[in-house]
């Protein structure tokens, strides 16, 4: 899982520098894929029930499972880049919203918000504390920054499969759900709006939007609870 969390986070570093006005997300989406079977890999999303491709990538009010194709990244968007890959059957999953070009100061303090919530929950991966801590964690953050937690997508287990029991929501009250043991892996990944917290998928079955149209950011990292401590795996 170390492994497969390096080559992740090396391809979402690649593809984070290749982030430009007049890029598409297609383009960025063969990056990722050359750099993890490159590196000996397999990407985790390309084929995983159907999604073309290596990465998600999703603009602005878009929040999670955009596909990859010709539209260009414009000066002022924002894209937030998912991506997995796998090595010897283990996987890791990492995800990044990075900024095209200048961004508005309201696009800014919302990325600034997630990543800090996602910090916050990583904090949590102690063993002895409860599951729902490290969603506490994330959902004070994000709603004490003024923004708002997406419900319908959570963080997850994760191992010899992409997403394994439990899921992680992004809210909850302290103190509830499960104990927390070294050895346990999760993939923590807020997902926080600009705007309200409801949200849609779009008719191509994967894209998911916000209702409102608001802008989303999404972060994530695979974080292993440990007796030192939480242990990142997705970092070079």
């Amino acid at each position: 899982m170390r492994e497969a969390g390096r080559i992740t986070a090396r391809a979402l570093r690649l593809v984070g520098e290749a982030v430009a006005p007049g890029v598409t997300t297609a383009e960025l989406d063969a990056i990722a894929e050359e750099f993890i079977r490159s590196a000996g890999a397999v990407p985790a999303f390309k084929g995983y029930h159907g999604f073309p491709g290596t990465i998600c990538s999703s603009i602005n009010d878009q929040v999670v499972h955009g596909i990859p194709g010709a539209v260009s990244l414009r000066e002022g968007d924002i894209i937030s880049v998912d991506v997995g890959a796998i090595v010897e059957g283990y996987f890791g999953d990492s995800a990044r919203t990075f900024a095209v070009g200048a961004i508005d100061e309201g696009a800014r303090s919302l990325m600034e918000a997630t990543r800090l919530a996602l910090e916050a929950g990583i904090a949590e991966c102690v063993p002895g504390r409860r599951l729902y801590d490290i969603s506490h964690a994330v959902q004070s953050v994000a709603e004490g920054a003024g923004f708002s937690v997406v419900r319908e997508y959570v963080g997850h287990g994760i191992g010899r499969s992409m997403h394994e029991d439990p899921q992680l929501p992004n809210f909850g009250a302290a103190g509830q759900g499960p104990t927390l043991a070294s050895g346990m892996v999760f993939a923590i990944e807020p997902m926080v709006n600009a705007g309200q917290a409801a949200v849609r998928s779009l008719d191509d079955g994967w894209t998911v939007v916000t209702e409102d149209g608001s802008v989303s950011a999404h972060f994530e990292h695979t974080v292993a609870v440990t007796d030192d401590g939480p242990l990142v795996l997705t970092l070079e």
